[in-house]
């Protein structure tokens, strides 16, 4: 049963994968496509990032289940951090 399960929830995944590669690349071709907002991406590394840190923390000192929690939002928070970082040229002005 647990097989059917997994099998059929990896077909959904990848099913919308093409179906978002495909609308991707037509908005990309039409020329709708927009650039990422890369002030965003910095913003909301800055917010993962201590939050998925102290949760890390907050599981080792007192031995909780936080921590399959912590390192995603951790992780996402670096990798945010990162691309914000890397593209700071390309920030979107305020206005």
């Amino acid at each position: 049963m647990i097989e059917w399960l997994l099998v059929s929830a990896i077909g959904i995944l990848v099913a919308l994968g093409i179906l978002l590669a495909l609308v991707l690349w037509r908005k990309r071709k039409a020329g709708i496509a927009k650039e990422a907002n890369y002030r965003a991406l910095f913003v909301m590394g800055l917010v993962f990032f201590p939050v998925g840190l102290v949760w890390m923390i907050i599981s080792f000192l007192i031995d909780t289940s936080l921590f399959p929690t912590g390192l995603p939002l951790f992780s996402l928070g670096l990798i945010y951090l990162s691309i914000g970082l890397a593209n700071r040229d390309k920030w979107k002005k305020k206005a």
